[in-house]
């Protein structure tokens, strides 16, 4: 028996859209895991209903101009979560691992954010992380956890497979983060300073960032985008990005490195369903996206 066989349980289908998982090249498995939640709760929830907006959402992407319904995905289910943190991170290790090295793309839907640091672990050594998030998440410790969803960051330094990490969105940090950021060579992008240089100036730095790296997993925590946007997130930051502005970062940085994607942070009952078809979009955009840089072999146009 395999591991997703094992962990994973049959839930509505994401877009609709079912390949059988041998077939496919996108395997979507929900990580409806909450136990380190902070402020807001409900995270997971999230995988149900980012599911049940994908199902009433226009497939089509202008951005990429492919359609969704031209991918071959595969809706694994949710995981069997665990009481205990540290079993539910390896499953989500276990589970990734065994998509990547199937040969296809594994994509997240969370859940907190601590779901980042089991799909991180099952990749091959020299991956580039780029997180979109309000927040660091570079503390050492938060509420006498090492492990939670504002210090999942500060482990993945410590992990041997990680090449670089870059984070994008930022406004809601703690002193002792910056201090840690900058003494580990972690670069990180202010909403600020994307909404006064633009898409372009930031795509053109993350490409040096990135020039050298084989292997790139993309994580969008959904409070990078402001309140006014995705209201329905755990940690909800004003002065964030708008989901324009978040998709076209993602159109840049979506090419035919990515090895694997997750999104998290969605909190279903603090709104009436906006924040889970913006996410169902972002996932919409990124699949689209990657198989358009997939056939193409591209990394950026």
């Amino acid at each position: 028996m395999s591991y997703i066989q094992l962990y994973t349980s049959v839930s509505p289908v994401f877009s609709g859209l079912q390949k059988e998982l041998d077939d496919a090249d996108y395997v979507i498995v929900g990580i409806p895991l909450d136990i380190t939640s902070t402020y807001r709760t409900g995270s997971r929830l999230a995988p149900l209903s980012i599911r049940e907006a994908s199902l009433n959402i226009e497939t089509y992407s202008f951005r990429s101009e492919m359609d969704l319904e031209e991918t071959r995905l595969h809706d694994a289910g949710d995981l069997h979560v665990s009481g205990d943190l540290g079993e539910t991170i390896k499953r989500v290790e276990l589970v990734t691992r065994e998509i990547f090295e199937a040969g296809k793309t594994p994509i997240l839907i969370g859940g907190e954010h601590t779901v980042t640091l089991g799909a991180v672990r099952g990749f091959s050594p020299g991956v580039a992380i780029i997180s979109f998030d309000a927040h660091l998440d570079l503390r050492d410790e938060y509420m006498d956890r090492k492990i939670s969803h504002a210090t999942f960051m500060r482990r993945l330094t410590e992990e041997p497979n990680i090449r670089t990490i870059v984070e994008v969105g930022t406004r809601a940090v703690c002193q002792e983060e910056i201090a840690y950021a900058k003494t580990s060579d972690i670069r990180f992008f202010t909403a600020r300073w994307i909404m006064k240089e633009g898409v372009e100036a930031v795509s053109e730095e993350l490409e040096e960032l990135l020039e050298d790296c084989g292997a790139v997993y993309i994580t969008v925590d959904m409070d990078v985008l402001d309140p006014a946007f995705a209201p329905a997130v755990q940690n909800p930051e004003p002065d964030g990005l708008s989901t324009s502005i978040l998709l076209d970062l993602l159109w840049k940085v979506c090419d035919s490195r990515v090895v694997g994607f997750d999104l998290t942070e969605v909190t279903p009952s603090y709104d009436s369903g906006t924040t889970s078809v913006q996410a169902a979009r972002i996932v919409f955009e990124c699949i689209c996206r990657l198989e358009k840089a997939k056939r193409f072999q591209v990394r950026e146009t």
